[in-house]
């Protein structure tokens, strides 16, 4: 297995594993699939803002996987924090692949700057807050009933973790 950036060859097999996700799971709060347009105008608004959009594939170029991140907000205020996402097929699911999608994405984030990395996990899938939590991200908040999808409404839970190494000092002056 191999963990490259993707490039517009890879939409159609990244698009598979994501709508599979909105199909099957509560990890994306969305109820429809997205369209190929759509997801090619995500991709190109994630790699014109310098936002790695990685893969893991195998050695016969078979796409088990994707992460990536991209602004927490837009305002001044928040440029040193971002959001991350992961998604794998399920039968990549449990392997590690996710744990070094994720990783990959840390010295990207810290090569721009960034100081906190989060991640939204509906508060039902406990596999992917520990996930996480093995990787340091700590959980800082549960919004309550901010999503509803298949029937029910779902709570969030926030995971946070610094990858600038100091979570007490703060950016340079002219950053």
């Amino acid at each position: 297995m191999q963990i490259r950036e993707a490039n517009l060859e890879d939409l159609a097999a990244i698009l598979d594993i994501y709508n599979e996700v909105i199909a099957t799971t509560t990890a994306v709060y969305n109820d429809d699939p997205l369209t190929p347009g759509e997801f090619a105008l995500w991709f190109q608004d994630r790699t014109a803002a310098g936002y790695p959009v990685l893969l893991a594939e195998e050695d016969d170029g078979r796409v088990l996987g994707f992460s990536s991140f991209g602004d927490f907000r837009t305002r001044p205020g928040y440029r040193f924090t971002v959001e991350h996402s992961v998604h794998l097929t399920e039968q990549a699911r449990g392997k590690g692949i996710g744990t070094a999608l994720v990783q990959a994405l840390f010295p990207r984030a810290q090569a721009l700057g960034k100081h906190t990395m989060l991640g939204a996990v509906d508060a039902e899938n406990e596999g992917s807050i520990r996930f996480h939590e093995k990787l340091g991200f700590v959980q800082v908040g549960r919004l309550p009933q901010v999503g509803f999808k298949f029937g029910r409404w779902l709570d969030l839970v926030y995971l946070q973790r610094f990858i600038d190494g100091d979570p007490t000092n703060g950016p340079a002056a002219d950053a």
